[in-house]
């Protein structure tokens, strides 16, 4: 699964660049982004591609109340276009979640363990680059007509990085699968399946780091630093 990432400070050019985004309002940077908090994705609405805060977790159109949103941070990318909860956005609700980095929590067994159950771990681009998560979203109105928009982040099998630390990882999306994944009259959910894999692991890195990362209150550069 994918439970926190970062979008670092650097994000603003490279989003321009690789997405084809222009004139963004760049927020602070974010070290721990946490479920139910807001965070930037991108959608081709209108055909404009844009860049939007949604709330993390997703609340499907038909919900009774946004605490469903809370369980709904992910979606196992084998099974999306069968479930009620994701099978319509999947077909024209996709945005792209950009992403500086993630976490994982590698299982501890044995001495070293020394009362700890799980260690979590920072992955990321060797190059520093900017990831992008195949997304999902919707919108959810309640009875006084306040809406909410909300996105999931889709899962897929580990590679081989990722195999030893868990046994889900995020779709990774490279550049050229930008446009499809985006284009909201591509409705044929067969055509995206090929897109719904492991990314690659030569691009990328994995270290350890403090359980600071597990409070969400903690939002800072030491999130991200190399523990022994």
């Amino acid at each position: 699964m994918c439970g926190r990432y970062t979008l670092l400070a650097e994000f603003k050019h490279q989003l321009e660049e690789g997405f084809e985004l222009m004139g963004l309002e760049p927020p602070g940077p974010r070290f721990n982004i946490s479920p139910t908090q807001r965070a930037p994705v991108i959608r081709q609405l209108d055909n404009t591609r844009q860049i939007d805060e949604l709330r993390w977790g997703l609340i499907p159109h038909w919900a009774k109340d946004v605490t469903i949103g809370s369980r709904m941070i992910n979606a196992r990318s084998e099974t999306a276009a069968d479930k009620p909860s994701f099978r319509v956005p999947l077909r024209r609700q996709r945005c792209l979640v950009p992403a500086s980095g993630f976490y994982e929590w590698q299982a501890l067994e044995g001495p070293s363990a020394k009362g700890r159950k799980k260690q979590p771990y920072y992955i990321h681009r060797r190059d520093n680059g900017l990831l992008a998560f195949a997304g999902l979203w919707d919108r959810w109105q309640d009875k006084d007509g306040e809406t909410i928009e909300s996105f999931t982040i889709l899962t897929t099998a580990p590679n081989e990085l990722m195999r030893s630390l868990h046994d889900r990882m995020p779709v990774i999306l490279g550049r050229e699968a930008y446009d499809l994944w985006l284009d909201p009259s591509m409705q044929d959910a067969e055509r995206l399946r090929p897109l719904l894999v492991p990314f690659p692991d030569d691009p990328l890195t994995a270290h350890p780091v403090s359980t600071r990362v597990n409070n969400v209150r903690f939002d800072d550069p030491s999130c991200i630093d190399a523990v022994a």
